[in-house]
């Protein structure tokens, strides 16, 4: 049987939330959008290519929202 992490499953109910649509992802706070991002560079996918690419991608599309929330910008999108 695998324990598995408080970190961890708070790291798949954001996925989730990000994974179901576009609108969702834009719903997410800042808070959570940090907090996303701090668990996904913890967690390590360097075994698995297609999951590292995925990783980056992600991180990327987060610190774009982060940037557009903290600047005051895609509020109004």
């Amino acid at each position: 049987m695998t324990d598995i992490s408080a970190e961890d499953r708070e790291r798949v109910t954001l996925l989730q939330i990000v994974s179901r649509s576009k609108n969702d992802f834009k719903k997410l706070t800042l808070e959570q959008l940090k907090r996303l991002q701090e668990l996904l560079e913890k967690k390590d996918y360097s075994h698995d290519k297609k999951a590292q690419k995925s990783k980056q991608k992600l991180l990327n599309k987060i610190n774009t929202r982060i940037y557009e929330l903290e600047e005051g910008r895609g509020i109004f999108y």
